[in-house]
């Protein structure tokens, strides 16, 4: 089944659903034809250790869905063998479902063992043998505000042999709380999964959901969420220099960026009733539109914040010291990021163009189409001029927008119920990359199966190769320039 849409809805019984090695076998052509794989995914099936397997995949042509049956007793052809992007998908089918793969060669869980949280500190870190080499731990506590994860790297001296990431310690069931709250409260839950994506993956839930009612929003109501997405995007980004010049001790950037973020997500609060973006986008539409005077207001901000960032940029990217540290650091080439299957802004640094609001454009970005941005050289210098032709490219799509006359005041329609036997997949392009949410109902139309996937997920590995024969010192600003979340990991 294919779709150009960025959302993607079958019937389950119209989904061919291959034997497992049929499966494997074209899936693994599919991607080596060229298509981009975009998920792959289990769950349990209707009798004891089966397991229904479904991948989603990016083709000439669109989304495209299939589906296999597998048994947790007879492992299946590991395919990241020949192809090293799907080892995340293939290790965390082993950990949430205890299913083998063949050949695998790196075949142990992403985040936990199994579903016991008590055998975290039995992980096998990957060990580099030698009278020299030496181990440093960083995590899984860490200092401030952020989340636990585990960095154990094997150095020689002061340089970086191999960094292994090992997350989880703040597993929060939330696939399986999904299952268990009532629909209508779903929203408020999913933007709370990873609290900077909020409208990303509000919007993403939102479509899923609309697909399986069979409701189709008026396209105003798709550009509401559209300058709700790309404020987010600008303010994410916006952190996201503050705290790399914060790393290297550039105070001009560090202190200016983050008073610039503040009138970026007091500009959302205005529009969307918080910072964050959260209650604002709801299945059917958005409970508030975006009136004449927050039409003028955000212009206002819009041009005030555009110039402001334009000062800010040419001190930071004119600076020696910014330069001198960022360029040729961490560097991840196109190859490895194509190998490894990187995604969203971090695939962009690479080379590599890909951006779902051009390959996947829906209402909003099909009539108003927004510019990919690409940078060469796959080190943390490309990763934080990016993030500044980001937010330009942003600011200019939503003052053309907000110049057009464009009446954005449609709000919502209702929602009915969800159609049964089905599965509705709906990819966004958020600020790292694209946000998926996959949801399958049963005979009765109520949910049965909920996936969500975070970028983070595809692109720990990236920052792990990022910091390979660079001196440990390196590793802040290698961290800060990938800015994964753990909380959308830690599922």
């Amino acid at each position: 089944m294919t779709t150009r849409s960025p959302t993607a809805l079958a019937r389950v019984a119209e989904l061919p659903t291959l034997p497992a090695d049929d499966f494997t076998r074209e899936l693994w052509h599919r991607v080596t034809a060229g298509a981009q794989l975009i998920t792959y995914y289990a769950r349990p099936g209707d009798e004891a250790n089966e397991l229904v397997l479904t991948a989603a995949l990016l083709g000439p042509d669109g989304l495209q869905l299939l589906r296999g049956a597998a048994h947790r007793d007879h492992p299946l052809f590991a395919i990241t063998r020949n192809l090293p992007a799907f080892h995340v998908f293939e290790r965390e089918i082993h950990e949430q479902h205890g299913i083998g793969f063949k050949r695998h060669p790196w075949l142990k869980p992403v985040r936990f063992e199994g579903k016991n949280l008590g055998r975290m500190n039995d992980y096998a870190f990957f060990h580099i043998e030698g009278k020299e080499v030496h181990e440093v731990n960083v995590g899984p506590i860490h200092a401030g505000v952020i989340e636990p994860g585990a960095f154990r790297f094997s150095c020689h001296g002061e340089v970086v042999y191999h960094l292994e990431i090992h997350n989880g310690y703040q597993h929060r069931g939330v696939e399986r709380l999904l299952l268990e709250r009532p629909l209508a409260h779903l929203p408020a839950l999913v933007e709370r999964i990873a609290g900077d994506s909020s409208i990303a993956y509000a919007w993403a839930h939102a479509s899923a959901i609309e697909a399986l009612a069979g409701v189709t929003v008026d396209p105003t109501v798709e550009l509401n969420r559209a300058v709700g997405l790309e404020l987010e995007r600008i303010a994410m980004h916006l952190v996201g220099l503050s705290g790399l010049t914060t790393d290297i001790g550039f105070l001009q950037g560090s202190s200016t960026y983050g008073r610039i973020r503040t009138a970026a997500i007091n500009a959302s609060m205005r529009v969307c009733g918080s910072r964050f973006g959260r209650d604002w986008l709801r299945p059917g539409g958005v409970r508030a539109p975006i009136t004449p005077a927050l039409v003028d207001d955000l212009q206002k901000v819009l041009t005030q914040l555009s110039r402001e960032i334009g000062e800010c940029n040419a001190l930071s990217c004119e600076s020696k010291t910014v330069q001198h540290r960022f360029k040729t650091t961490g560097v991840v080439t196109r190859e490895q990021a194509a190998g490894i299957g990187l995604v969203g802004m971090h695939a962009r640094a690479c080379g590599i163009d890909m951006d779902m609001r051009c390959l996947l454009p829906g209402a909003a970005f099909s009539a108003r189409p927004v510019r990919s941005v690409v940078e060469p050289t796959g080190d943390c210098w490309a990763r934080f001029v990016l993030r500044i032709r980001e937010i330009d490219e942003s600011v200019r799509w939503l003052q053309e927008l907000l110049a057009s006359n464009t009446d954005l005041t449609r709000t919502r329609v209702p929602i009915g119920p969800l159609a049964p036997d089905s599965l509705a997949l709906a990819v966004v392009e958020g600020w790292r990359g694209p946000i998926v949410h996959a949801i399958e109902t049963d005979a009765a139309g109520r949910l049965r199966h909920y996936k969500v996937q975070d970028p983070s997920l595809q692109n720990w590995f990236g920052l792990a190769l990022a910091v390979r024969n660079n001196e440990i010192s390196d590793f802040p600003i290698c961290n800060k320039s990938f800015d994964l979340s753990y909380a959308g990991t830690d599922l």
